[in-house]
């Protein structure tokens, strides 16, 4: 090999440097490595975020501002946790990762809002008004995702306590034998339940200069929440999770930005 080539290699490899691997965190908790840290970390790993590879990625998007959309849902908890512009923020990300040009919301300032405002009040006319001015002029969709729908529908519960058997035992056993077999049965209870939501989400694409639905879509997602427990001779064990919310909207964002990508860009 030609020798000044060699030397601009090693002089090109060492001001590269090396390679900066992603930054990883330990977990501070007492428990960390112990069997309950480990199930519940195996059950949490099922809940983490998981990129979606939109069919279209590879292709530009058009210009499109998410808007904040509604939370139809009557139920208390969820109202509570999740407002309009949660949902918009789940939404522009996904929307940026399947290569759509995402306008940023705060930097439109009081136009968007202005827009909003008369888009929802049904004034087609003053909206487009307002999407002829600044950064909103290069916009071709306005997208809003609304939840329509979060409820519990389904409850389950079972359980078995061993005090009664144990006390027919202690009865008829007689001896030390059966005392020995009252303690045992009646020392045990276990305890299991199960609650599944039904969260479902709509999407609207509307075209910015006529003010008209270009497309829409609906789609629903199971959310389950269990736990259970146990308890056997003084010694007791209990498992509890399910996904969030946030997943669970996130989630549901996913299944309609995929649907944007693969039927309407």
């Amino acid at each position: 090999m030609n020798k000044p080539l060699c030397i601009l290699g090693l002089i090109l490899v060492s001001l590269a440097g090396p390679a900066v691997a992603q930054p990883t965190f330990e977990s501070p908790s007492p428990t960390q490595g112990s069997s309950t840290s480990q199930k519940a970390n195996e059950m949490a790993d099922k809940g983490l975020y998981k990129p979606v590879e939109y069919a279209n990625a590879s292709k530009p998007g058009p210009a499109l501002i998410v808007i904040p959309g509604e939370v139809k849902s009557n139920n208390a908890n969820f109202m509570q946790k999740f407002g309009p512009n949660n949902i918009a923020d789940f939404a522009e990300i996904e929307l940026t990762k399947a290569n759509f040009k995402v306008l940023e919301r705060s930097s439109l300032g009081h136009l968007l809002q202005e827009f909003q405002l008369a888009y929802n009040l049904g004034d087609p006319q003053s909206a487009r008004k307002y999407l002829q001015k600044g950064k909103l002029k290069t916009t071709k969709w306005v997208i809003k995702f609304d939840v329509l729908k979060a409820e519990q529908v389904a409850q389950a519960q079972e359980g078995f306590s061993g005090r009664p058997i144990g006390a027919l035992i202690g009865i008829f056993g007689g001896g030390r034998g059966g005392a020995a077999g009252d303690v045992v049965v009646s020392s045990v209870d276990t305890r299991e339940s199960t609650g599944v939501w039904i969260i479902g989400m709509r999407w609207k694409i509307i075209d910015a200069n006529t003010t008209e639905q270009v497309a829409s879509g609906y789609t629903e997602e199971k959310m389950e929440l269990g736990a259970k427990s146990s308890s056997v001779l003084g010694f007791s064990g209990g498992e509890a999770g399910g996904l969030t919310l946030d997943g669970m909207v996130q989630r549901l964002v996913q299944k309609n930005v995929w649907e944007i990508d693969s039927k309407h860009k």
